[in-house]
């Protein structure tokens, strides 16, 4: 009964996990710029792998191969959100347009950086 359950539970977070990719995916495809389409790879796409890697280390069954999946799950969310900001950062200053839907510009542009 017990390994029903965590199948169940397993079978959960994955569809939850994929449904998250699913996401990212769509972003990428859908959005209009490239801090838009970073934002959904970075955000969505990070906790449907991450969700995925739990759920794949829940369904061993063995203790060392969970806590490298969570250890890889924590790695995932800390490090994706703040490389997708330093490639965004770094695609701004190199002078990458924000959509014309896009409603605020919070970063100076490069000339005017270099005058403050």
């Amino acid at each position: 009964m017990a390994l029903q359950i965590t199948a169940y539970v397993v079978a959960l977070i994955m569809v939850v996990g994929a449904c998250f990719s699913l996401l990212a995916a769509v972003g990428l495809v859908r959005f209009p710029d490239l801090y838009t389409r970073m934002h959904a790879a970075s955000k969505a796409g990070t906790v449907g792998s991450g969700l995925l890697l739990f759920a794949a280390g829940l369904h061993s069954l063995d203790a060392a191969v969970f806590v490298r999946a969570l250890a890889g799950f924590v790695f995932f969310v800390l490090t994706a959100p703040i490389s997708a900001h330093l490639l965004a950062k770094a695609a701004h200053q190199a002078g990458y347009r924000m959509s014309k839907r896009s409603v605020i510009d919070q970063l100076p542009h490069k000339e005017e950086a270099r005058r403050h």
